[in-house]
């Protein structure tokens, strides 16, 4: 059966000397793997640099029920990217959250809130013209609600300590060593509920980014199974000094 989706490329693995295996984040049928054949010849429909990671598009695919490799009658760029690919520093930031996406929704079936909410970032991460050198910290941030283990932003004036393994903030460090003090908690949630148009506002030093990267990384490895270690974060912290 034919079906017409949005899809948000995660992964694409060589098969042959002209064919790819692609993981994509469809709208409608969840994540799928498809067969796409003669991606490298020149007269290609489908070529490989519509399939880099995060890439956005329009496809209309066959699926086939219990079938793990599914077949693309169509793929298009939409919207074709202006800045990401051409942007070291977006370029670098859509790699990072490539990967860590790849690792926290690859059992994902469909969920349409979840993809909305990633399209529409990528898409306003693409069109801005500001410095959004914090763009990674807050999208991660935000995508824990659709992922389950949203932070807790209520807090007393005594709770100096937010628990990372709980997702709430404390009045006393907790007995094991994921937390984090008060300063970087504000940090934290600050990110976390502020609108990705305002987050260039937050000003934070390479020191402060990446200490608070560090503990977002935690905080998936602590709620995500099977999250693993992330390549590409020495790679963004190196272009992002």
């Amino acid at each position: 059966m034919l079906h017409k989706t949005r899809g948000i490329v995660l992964k694409t693995t060589l098969y042959s000397e002209s064919s790819v295996i692609v993981q994509i984040f469809t709208e409608k049928l969840g994540i799928q793997s498809y067969m796409i054949n003669g991606v490298k010849k020149p007269k290609a429909k489908i070529h490989m640099n519509m399939l880099q990671p995060l890439h956005l598009v329009d496809m209309i695919v066959y699926h086939k029920a219990n079938t793990n490799i599914q077949r693309v009658s169509e793929l298009r760029p939409s919207p074709v990217f202006r800045s990401i690919p051409y942007d070291i520093i977006k370029s670098t930031i859509a790699m990072f959250l490539n990967e860590v996406l790849y690792k926290s929704i690859r059992q994902q079936t469909t969920d349409e809130h979840l993809f909305d909410f990633i399209f529409s970032a990528i898409c306003w991460f693409d069109e801005t013209n500001e410095q959004q050198h914090n763009f990674h910290l807050a999208f991660l941030l935000k995508l824990t609600r659709f992922l389950g283990f949203a932070p807790s932003t209520q807090t007393k004036s005594d709770q100096s300590y937010f628990d990372l393994q709980e997702g709430e903030f404390k009045s006393h460090p907790p007995i094991h060593a994921h937390f984090i003090d008060k300063s970087d908690a504000e940090v934290f949630i600050s990110l976390f509920a502020t609108p990705f148009e305002k987050i260039s506002e937050i000003k934070l030093g390479n020191r402060t980014r990446r200490s608070v990267l560090d503990k977002i990384l935690v905080y998936y490895t602590l709620h995500t199974a099977s999250f693993g270690e992330i390549k590409s974060h020495q790679i963004l912290e190196d272009v992002l000094s």
